[in-house]
């Protein structure tokens, strides 16, 4: 099965399918799509044919298309299901899957290149990255939380494999340190990122690893 990845390298979204995909060892092609360059490849006419709300990611399998970074690697998760990004027992399926949505739906949205590009028009540099850091922050403190109190400790957010919890965190924590926030208060988050970091399908994920990365 040929699947084609739609993918930008710093896009938090793109590189968690791109975990994913590696995790579970699946060979994919990656089409770039600069979400910078010549007012942004993510609006011209034949990507919008294709994901008609200009993001990335989107997975091409078989001429049908996926959108959505949760819903790609949930199908992943059911096409491909070894190795597993969910455990089995059914709430601790939950709690991995609310690990990823503390991310993807309550910290990401705040801080995407869509709302960014939104503030540049209102806030200057430096109360735009207040902006950024305030809900990083704020996030990473109740993720924190979360991950101190697990019934599942480990090298990872789930016990000592990485799931998909550990793909939508490790994109998050990329660009809090690229943005400067200050981790010391996020240690179990940090070691995390620190153990996921020595994992290959990590480092072959990450944006300065991909064709289209830029200084």
């Amino acid at each position: 099965m040929s699947l084609i990845l739609y993918s930008y390298f710093r896009s938090s979204a793109a590189y968690r399918v791109r975990i994913a995909l590696n995790l579970k060892n699946i060979d994919y092609q990656i089409r770039s799509i600069h979400l910078l360059k010549n007012g942004g490849e993510q609006f011209n006419a034949d990507y919008l044919a294709l994901n008609p709300q200009g993001r990335v990611p989107v997975l091409v399998v078989q001429d049908q298309v996926l959108t959505q970074s949760s819903a790609i690697i949930e199908y992943l998760e059911e096409i491909y299901p070894v190795p597993p990004l969910l455990p089995t027992d059914p709430i601790a399926r939950a709690y991995v899957r609310s690990l990823a949505q503390m991310i993807a739906c309550d910290i990401h949205p705040l801080n995407n290149l869509r709302v960014l590009n939104y503030l540049k028009n209102t806030f200057n540099h430096d109360q735009k990255q207040v902006w950024y850091i305030h809900w990083i922050l704020e996030g990473f403190a109740a993720l924190e939380m979360r991950l101190q109190k697990s019934d599942y400790p480990g090298l990872f957010c789930f016990g000592d494999v990485p799931s998909m919890a550990d793909a939508f965190l490790i994109p998050q924590v990329y660009n809090a340190l690229r943005f400067d926030c200050e981790m010391e208060s996020f240690p179990l988050i940090s070691a995390i990122y620190h153990n996921c970091m020595q994992e290959t399908a990590f480092q072959n994920a990450a944006p300065e690893n991909q064709p289209d990365a830029e200084p």
